[in-house]
């Protein structure tokens, strides 16, 4: 019986794939209509999500089979439809599935006509290629170049060397590096790279003058959630007699161990908490916030680009800075204790120790040499990726956008993934190093041209092409939502929360994401939830971004599991953390993000995205009612 457990066990995967269809099937076969069929697919999805039992982008990939079998959405590009024409007017204005076509008759001709017509329809193929996701891929080839050439450690070397090593110093240092660098490369890679540097800066500022014992064991406490036994000692001599090794420390001295063995889990979980922290602040930092942007464009097509990279950076920077600081005050507090003086190094007797660390940064800066050509090329060519982004469409002033590349309606036909592809390009023409009349060694007498700062091996090794289609995955759905009327069914069926206050909406919405990412992955999350709360804010008169905003966010506090997050995952891995240790933390560090986020929807989101009033582009035949009496629909209402 335990063997039949076992090997059904083992092919859980597949059990959960053949199974899950079949036991959803009731719901399209006595509902037959098209939000039925929609709402099958989405559960199907999120299922398959929340399980894994597929990879992420393989369930991404779903909504290209079942939307065309189902009649949601036609997969094909063009559809050829005749289409009848009248002769009273030698040119005549057609529209048709919302595009506008003119057609020119020759005059006197008479009778009614038809024309094989292509029009677009509603593809779900396109939705899989968005700007957004050229947005993504762009960002990441800057992003690879920079870690490609190493330019992401200097600086985390150079600004570690700046704060110091004094304990509170250093575990704020940590953080302002991970923040900074997760803001536009990937937290995964940031929180590798960082997590080394730590835990080699904590073995320099805790070695004995003395050197270390004899045997210290190897015991790793990663996967004991219970404490281990102080009688675990025991010595083993040569005639193979087990004996107890006497108590050789005092009781300060086990005090002290305590204390480090304490501060090396607030290193460790510093790091990755602030990879996670840091991602918010940039439209490129995390997929959840590139996830939003394409649903909003894809939802509210006509929302004038009201988030882009600098409306988002203008509302998650500050929102980043002010709980970064807290999770810094709050990992202080837990692993330093409330001596802050000594948390400060004022008063401390580990000079010795201090200076050993400083060393280890320094040495580690030091193999690094001179910054090269390569290091100054990518410094340049990024800082102007970034003005570009900030000036291209700003909104409070035109942007170079608007006056170079402006079109009918004066608004900037070059997007964000425009410009980043743009510097990604260029990054495969500018050579590395300086160019000169260097020999081939392999081709005597023929010239060498240095390699280029980005090479395509370079780029397929490293790109995650998965949140790709895990991103077009999650446009198609909501597209799919959309079209189907299923989003549409949801928003009447949510309409009694319109006498629910505003900000107490966002605040229950936030929590609840909060707690649903800490089992999913933070794109699923948001790639399921943004559709379903942006119906919901149309049915009661609610701008959409006030909850799809602070939801995207809250996504990304995945502090509590191991499994939340890659970052988490990467920190769990190196040992000297328990699972009690990440859950006691990430708990109390998740309800002071929600309250952080919930301050930032209520407080300076307002004027960047003007939250005041429901906003035109969110209308609909189902939101007419809105258009009556809507003067502040995100305050609470009498």
């Amino acid at each position: 019986m335990a063997t039949c457990w076992q090997g059904l066990w083992a092919y859980r995967s597949y059990l959960i794939v053949f199974l899950l269809p079949i036991f959803l099937l009731p719901l399209p076969i006595l509902v037959p209509t098209k939000e039925a069929y929609c709402a099958y697919s989405i559960i199907l999805m999120a299922l398959l999500w929340c399980t894994e039992a597929l990879p992420l982008a393989v369930t991404a990939l779903f909504p290209i089979i079942l939307y065309p079998m189902m009649g949601i959405m036609d997969a094909s590009e063009m559809i050829q439809r005749p289409f009848p024409f009248g002769s009273e007017s030698p040119r005549e204005q057609l529209l048709f599935v919302g595009m506008s076509v003119t057609v020119a008759f020759p005059r006197g001709a008479g009778g009614d006509r038809f024309l094989p017509l292509s029009v677009p329809a509603h593809q779900v193929c396109i939705e899989y290629l968005k700007d957004t996701n050229i947005l993504f891929i762009g960002g990441l080839l800057v992003a690879i170049a920079v870690e490609h050439w190493n330019l992401h450690k200097r600086i985390a070397l150079r600004v570690l060397l700046i704060i110091g090593v004094r304990p509170a110093l250093l575990l704020l240092g940590f953080m302002l590096v991970t923040a900074f660098l997760s803001m536009w490369i990937s937290n995964t890679a940031t929180t590798a790279m960082m997590v080394p540097i730590a835990h080699a800066v904590l073995e320099q500022l805790y070695k004995t003058p003395t050197g270390k014992d004899v045997e210290e064991g190897s015991d790793n406490p990663t996967f004991e959630l219970q404490e281990p036994s102080p009688q675990k000692n025991v010595s083993k001599l040569n005639n193979g007699q087990v004996h107890p090794v006497p108590p050789a420390s005092s009781e300060p001295k086990v005090q002290k161990d305590r204390q480090q063995l304490r501060f090396s889990q607030g290193m460790s979980l510093c790091v990755c908490y602030s990879a996670s922290i840091g991602g918010i602040a940039t439209l490129t930092g995390t997929t959840p916030n590139l996830v939003l942007q394409g649903q909003v464009n894809s939802l509210f097509p006509k929302n004038g680009n009201v988030v882009n990279f600098a409306s988002w950076f203008g509302f998650a920077f500050p929102t980043m800075v002010i709980l970064l600081l807290l999770a810094w005050l709050w990992l202080q507090v837990l692993f330093l204790g409330f001596n802050f003086l000594k948390n400060f190094g004022f008063g401390g007797q580990e000079k010795d120790q201090e200076r050993a660390a400083f060393h280890v940064i320094q040495t580690e800066h030091k193999l690094l040499g001179p910054m090269t050509f390569a290091e100054m090329a990518v410094s340049v060519l990024f800082v102007i990726l970034v003005v570009l982004w900030f000036t291209r469409e700003p909104g409070f002033f035109l942007g170079w956008g608007n006056l170079a590349f402006p079109n009918k309606d004066g608004e900037s036909m070059v997007s964000d993934g425009t410009v980043a592809i743009f510097i990604g390009i260029i990054m495969f023409l500018v050579p590395s190093k300086i160019p000169g009349l260097t020999q081939d060694p392999e081709k005597p007498g023929r010239l060498k041209a240095p390699p280029a700062l980005l090479n395509w091996k370079t780029v397929n090794e490293k790109m995650p092409w998965n949140i790709v289609f895990l991103l077009g995955g999650g446009f198609a759905l909501a597209k799919g939502s959309e079209k189907s009327g299923l989003s549409e069914w949801l928003g009447d069926k949510l309409t009694p929360l319109q006498n629910v206050p505003p900000p107490a909406i966002a605040f229950i919405l936030c929590l609840m994401i909060a707690t649903f990412t800490e089992c999913t992955s933070n794109v699923a999350t948001t790639t399921l939830f943004l559709p379903i709360l942006a119906s919901m804010a149309q049915a009661i008169c609610l701008h959409p971004l006030y909850v799809m905003l602070p939801c995207t966010l809250s996504a990304s506090l995945a502090f509590m599991l191991p499994v939340a997050t890659p970052p988490n995952a990467i920190v769990f891995s190196f040992g000297g953390l328990k699972v009690s240790d990440m859950a006691r933390t990430g708990f109390l560090l998740n309800i002071i993000g929600v309250l952080v986020i919930t301050l930032a929807i209520n407080s300076w989101s307002f004027p960047i995205f003007g939250l005041h009033t429901f906003p035109s582009w969110a209308y609909s035949n189902a939101t007419a009612h809105c258009m009556v009496g809507q003067t502040n629909t995100t305050m609470p209402r009498p």
